[in-house]
């Protein structure tokens, strides 16, 4: 399959050399280019021989010569230069299956692209790819793969994903490992089915694929109020959270004895379901898990921890009042933080809101699906003081926009306030709370 040239940037080595807009790339040094990846690994020679064919149906080549990394200055339709490719999994657990209808579109596209994990992280199932696939990714090198195991027994993965290759597609997790790709790995867990003696399974069997595989993640399932229809399941409470973290903690110790790596980390989500302390920084083996919640607030303690030691009183100002909405489980954390600001800075106050998830239900309680209109009711009529603070996590990508479409200029006029936008650093959350 070849891709079409929808521009070229001016000035580009592409222009320089005569292509353009409207041409098809069909080959580079004779691999044919089906996607980002081939263009992506083939471009970084140093000469190309560029196969291209006109709008006439014309072929003609294009021999150059470049620095290893320089871009041509193509552009193509997509990123991907070819489609997404779709989940074709139907997990139990799936949390799009619980979204309520009349959301945007782009929130219901399942994702199941090794393409995007490459690139952004995105985690894979590998019931999406073929044996070609897993062929050009060790050929290419690729790495780091991450993927979604939920479990290592064939059966019961089959049962979970509700998809009957998804037992037999464990085999390319193998694959992968002996071809020498770096995997990092995510057990979404569901009380009473893949947890308990299943999870002592499924570390054992991944612990034999270090070093390549290089972290695992356990996030328990998150349930929203719109199951109707789905699998039914439960969420974990105090005492099945606390059985996760025992054994996590157990088998962690031991691969730290023998690796120097701990391995396996449970998501901060379930120290918080349990009532348990976090584990303290070195537990984390440099956090290779943050984006599945592993160690988010130890290390935004740290980090709050260090900036709030450079504060002087010159630093703190005069009167400042300030609101934050963060969801159910992180409240208290962000509370102890700034009560620290607060005892730095006599004339600093804040408001904390812990908003409750009303738009997905009450067992949804992180601050990532806090959504403007669960804010706007919830805060209307509150003390806010000159600014309302929220974390970057609760908006999309273009940090515009919550999940249920409301934006951040809708929320501020509603609630009469300036909203700020906090990264997820902990610098970001002091330097917000003191307006610096």
């Amino acid at each position: 399959m070849a891709v079409k040239i929808c521009g070229v940037e001016a000035k580009s080595i592409a222009q320089k050399h005569g292509i353009c807009a409207g041409e098809t790339l069909i080959a580079i040094n004779g691999h044919e280019i089906n996607d980002i990846l081939d263009f992506r690994f083939y471009e970084t020679n140093t000469t190309l021989t560029l196969l291209l064919e006109g709008i006439g149906g014309t072929q003609r080549e294009i021999t150059l010569r470049k620095a290893q990394y320089a871009s041509l200055g193509l552009e193509f339709e997509t990123y991907l230069m070819d489609q997404q490719r779709r989940c074709r999994n139907n997990c139990v657990f799936c949390f799009i299956d619980q979204l309520p209808k009349g959301m945007r579109e782009s929130l219901y596209f399942k994702d199941d692209d090794d393409r995007l994990s490459f690139l952004f992280g995105n985690y894979i199932t590998l019931t999406n790819i073929s044996q070609k696939e897993i062929d050009r990714i060790l050929t290419m090198h690729i790495s780091p793969i991450n993927i979604s195991v939920h479990t290592t027994n064939p059966e019961l993965r089959v049962r979970m994903m509700r998809n009957r290759f998804a037992g037999e597609s464990l085999k390319y997790l193998d694959q992968l490992a002996r071809g020498g790709a770096r995997l990092n790995c995510q057990l979404v867990l569901c009380p009473g089915i893949n947890d308990g003696a299943e999870l002592e399974r499924s570390m054992r069997d991944l612990e034999k694929l270090y070093p390549a595989v290089e972290s695992v993640a356990a996030v328990p399932v998150g349930l929203t109020r719109f199951r109707e229809g789905l699998p039914e399941l439960q969420p974990f409470g105090k005492d099945t959270a606390a059985a996760v973290i025992d054994a996590i903690e157990a088998f962690g110790a031991k691969c730290r004895e023998k690796y120097g790596t701990r391995l396996f980390y449970a998501a901060d989500e379930f120290y918080l379901k349990a009532g348990r302390l976090l584990p303290p920084e070195e537990n984390y083996d440099g956090y290779p898990q943050l984006e599945n919640g592993v160690g988010a607030i130890t290390l935004l303690r740290g980090q709050f921890a260090d900036a709030l030691t450079d504060i002087t009183a010159a630093d703190c100002p005069s009167k400042r009042e300030i609101s934050l909405a963060t969801g159910v489980s992180a409240a208290p954390i962000l509370a102890k933080l700034l009560d620290a600001l607060r005892e730095k800075c006599d004339n600093f106050e804040y408001h904390l809101y812990a908003v409750q998830n009303d738009f997905f239900g009450p067992m949804i309680n992180v601050a990532g699906l806090v959504t403007g209109g669960d804010i706007l009711a919830q805060l209307s009529g509150k003390p806010l003081g000159e600014e309302l603070l929220i974390p970057a996590v609760m908006l999309r990508h273009e940090q515009d926009m919550f999940l249920d479409d409301v934006t951040v200029e809708e929320l501020s006029a509603g609630l009469k306030v300036p909203v700020r936008i906090i990264g997820e650093d902990g610098a970001d959350l002091l330097n917000g709370a003191l307006g610096l």
